[in-house]
């Protein structure tokens, strides 16, 4: 039976017959894990077995219809057991942590539906280095640097035109002509400066504006003004405040243990909370393709998740059921954070970038951004939003001035 190989694992052979330093890897499709056929990458296991550890990449049919960073890649154990595994966690984060992405890329770009069920695996050894991701806008070739592993003390993801080896310019310039379309390139830069090609995407079909509006534009000889707008963003907003949203479930509980008769609510009630406040999240987020969280209180306070994960605590069985929902609601609101474009709280809170959300070509348009105040003034400030009535469903600005301090309109 013929097998469509995706995208990852056809672009990296071409590249590997073309002698580019890929590293030896092996493309496990879907079919062979279901009839658990596992000769070829058995064998390929045991040409590594230096490796103690190996990296699994998804490699799934449809997956050059996302976006990158939409499905796992997974350090594990260079045995058969540690693919197997990581392709089960592949498989089960496309129904939990990356549901809500897939699900507005296809609402929003209109990408058919997929089956987790058919995801292959992309196997490569373990290289220990640095990520760089390379790609070409407009006119100039840009460099994300992040996942430093070398180094104890970190920095954050950054861009530069300028990559720290002048190799990796050449080496850009010849793999996108030995491809013959526009891609964004992943690199990791071993210890010993080795550059490894890990990855490769076709990204000519994604509109870059840059471009766009330089093909719409003229340019003249000067101007007068009297506003000057130097970076702006407007964008819907959805004020968060758990704080507010576990006095809630406290109170239904209290309600519970002291009331009786029609009064008393029932279990069902307070879990039917915590779900109406779990499709209130995935509602505003399938309404908006890029929208804005205001976090004036993001985390759930920990004196108030000790209380409501312990005021039933003389009534062990309906206890148990309302801490699972609390924890399972922990990861709906990391989910949903993870879906914004831009983030508005204090600075004890940001986006954690990785590669693809730090520079990825989907960024170009949308960079992710992370508005914060100083967290001595919390109380001050969260106040203020209170007063000018920031509320969910309303639409904010974000203006940033020449010194790069924010300031947020509610429009």
């Amino acid at each position: 039976m013929d097998i469509k190989i995706p995208e990852k694992a056809h672009l990296l052979e071409a590249l590997k017959q073309k002698k580019f330093n890929v590293p030896d890897f092996i493309y496990v499709p879907a079919d062979d894990f279901k009839t658990e056929n596992f000769t070829v990458l058995k064998a390929f296991l045991a040409r590594h077995q230096e490796s103690f550890k190996v990296i699994a990449r998804s490699a799934h049919p449809m997956e050059r219809f996302y976006k990158g960073g939409t499905f796992d890649s997974l350090e594990t154990y260079a045995d058969v057991a540690g693919i197997v595994y990581a392709r089960k966690r592949m498989i089960k984060f496309a129904g939990t942590t990356k549901r809500l992405s897939i699900r507005r890329q296809q609402h929003f770009s209109n990408i058919p539906a997929l089956d987790p069920e058919k995801m292959g695996v992309v196997v490569m050894p373990f290289v220990n280095g640095s990520n760089v991701m390379a790609k070409k806008i407009w006119d100039h070739w840009e460099f994300g640097y992040c996942r430093d592993r070398l180094h104890k003390v970190q920095s954050e993801p950054y861009i530069t035109k300028t990559p720290h080896d002048r190799k990796l310019l050449k080496l850009s310039h010849k793999i996108q002509d030995c491809l013959g379309f526009p891609c964004e390139i992943e690199y990791i830069v071993s210890e010993d400066g080795t550059i490894h090609v890990v990855q490769a995407k076709d990204i000519s079909d994604i509109e870059i504006l840059e471009q766009k509006e330089n093909q719409r534009s003229i340019r003249l000889e000067g101007l007068r003004r009297i506003r000057v707008r130097r970076n702006y963003r407007e964008r819907p907003v959805y004020v968060m405040d758990t704080k507010a949203f576990y006095i809630q479930i406290i109170s239904m509980c209290e309600d519970y243990v002291c009331l009786s008769g029609d009064k008393k609510p029932e279990l069902e009630a307070i879990l039917d909370t915590i779900k109406q406040y779990e499709e209130t999240l995935e509602r505003f987020a399938l309404q908006h393709q890029r929208f804005c969280v205001l976090g004036l209180h993001i985390q759930e306070p920990e004196e108030l998740y000790q209380i409501a994960n312990h005021y039933l605590d003389d009534i062990p069985e309906v206890q148990q059921r309302l801490s699972q929902a609390l924890h399972n609601n922990i990861y709906k609101i990391d989910n949903f954070l993870s879906e914004a474009d831009t983030l508005i709280t204090k600075n004890q809170f940001r986006i954690n970038l990785c590669g693809h959300d730090a520079y990825g070509i989907d960024t170009v348009r949308n960079p992710l951004w992370s508005v914060y105040w100083n967290a001595d003034r919390n109380e001050e400030i969260v106040r203020m939003f209170r007063k000018l009535g920031f509320k969910t469903g309303d639409t904010v600005g974000i203006d940033i001035d020449n010194k790069g301090v924010p300031t947020v309109y509610r429009l």
